[in-house]
């Protein structure tokens, strides 16, 4: 969600291509689909949970930005926008600071992730989610022991397992997995979907299979059955990426390519390093979940020309217009 959100942010001040492409990509129908924002609104609002969105843009002193686009971003997104110099340390500390008080220092900061600072950066775009949960029914410690968990290479791990015996809960069996839902809080609007894979079904398998239709159909499916002994292990993740090579192949490219942001600013920048950082943990009481996507926007260097290929040539008069050599390089080794 999070990466969504930063990149409908993005897609906010793209055109033509460029814009086409971002809007596939995300499943929006325009440019400026304001329901991003809206759906941002409506899952912060809640008691049941902790669930805080924030969505930050810095931008280069004096660099020319559509006010239009600017408003959208504060309106739709509720963003902060501040002018700052992004080729200052400062400014990198600052934006850390910022990530680690959205995410109650579970993440400490992304800018040297998004290369910052940087002279050649004119924006930057962040979004932070928190997230805190306590189980509906918590497990008890006093029942947490060490259980083997087996490995993909097959071997087996010892690690503390939390259990919890005669419970129901909601679950269904599908083709190669199980389904099994814990909710959260007292209205039980959030909850945690584990999905099991078959004795015989590696994780990859299930993965490779498992898309928005399939889990939605998994979760329509869901019953409440009894549980005699239900196992999960404690687990802490962090985890970082570069989101680039994966948005390209999601059919992003132009962004990437000096595509069209004039709708954002005069100057057209291209989008640079896109990066998500997350963390989540889970124990006996619930689960806790931050995470973090930037972006950032980068002044764009004028066309380019790279003779890297195979290419002809020729010397003539620019007086007379004659050609007195033509040629073609297929291998500039000669």
């Amino acid at each position: 969600m999070s990466a969504a959100a930063l990149l409908a942010m993005v897609l906010a001040g793209a055109g033509g291509r460029t814009a086409d492409e971002m809007a596939a990509v995300l499943h929006l129908d325009d440019s400026r689909d304001v329901r991003v924002g809206a759906l941002l609104r409506d899952l912060a609002d809640t008691d049941d949970v902790t669930l805080s969105v924030a969505n930050a843009l810095w931008a280069r002193d004096g660099y020319p930005f559509e006010a239009n686009y600017l408003a959208f971003a504060r309106d739709s997104f509720g963003a902060t926008v501040d002018d700052a110099d992004l080729g200052s340390q400062e400014t990198a500390d600052e934006i850390d600071s910022w990530v680690r008080e959205q995410t109650e220092d579970r993440i400490d900061g992304i800018a040297a992730d998004l290369g910052l600072p940087s002279g050649d950066a004119v924006l930057v775009l962040l979004n932070a989610v928190y997230f805190l949960g306590t189980w509906t029914t918590q497990f008890d410690p006093a029942d947490t022991r060490d259980g083997g968990f087996r490995l993909s290479d097959g071997s087996t791990a010892t690690v503390p397992l939390m259990h919890r015996t005669e419970v129901s809960v909601p679950v269904v069996q599908r083709d190669g997995y199980r389904m099994l839902r814990l909710p959260y809080g007292e209205d039980e609007r959030y909850a945690m979907e584990i999905l099991l894979p078959d004795e015989d079904v590696p994780l990859p398998r299930l993965l490779g299979s498992l898309d928005a239709v399939e889990w939605a159909d998994a979760v329509a499916a869901l019953q409440p059955a009894k549980i005699g002994d239900l196992a999960l292990p404690r687990f802490e993740l962090q985890w970082k990426a570069d989101l680039n090579d994966p948005l390209r192949a999601l059919g992003m490219n132009s962004a990437f390519d000096g595509g069209d942001f004039t709708p954002m600013s005069p100057e057209n920048p291209f989008l640079g390093p896109v990066v998500q950082k997350t963390y989540l943990r889970v124990d006996e009481a619930g689960t806790e979940a931050a995470a973090v996507t930037g972006g950032v926007m980068l002044e764009s260097a004028g066309q380019s020309f790279r003779a890297d290929r195979p290419f002809a040539f020729t010397i003539s008069d620019t007086q007379t217009g004659a050609i007195v050599f033509l040629g073609a390089v297929t291998d500039p080794r000669g």
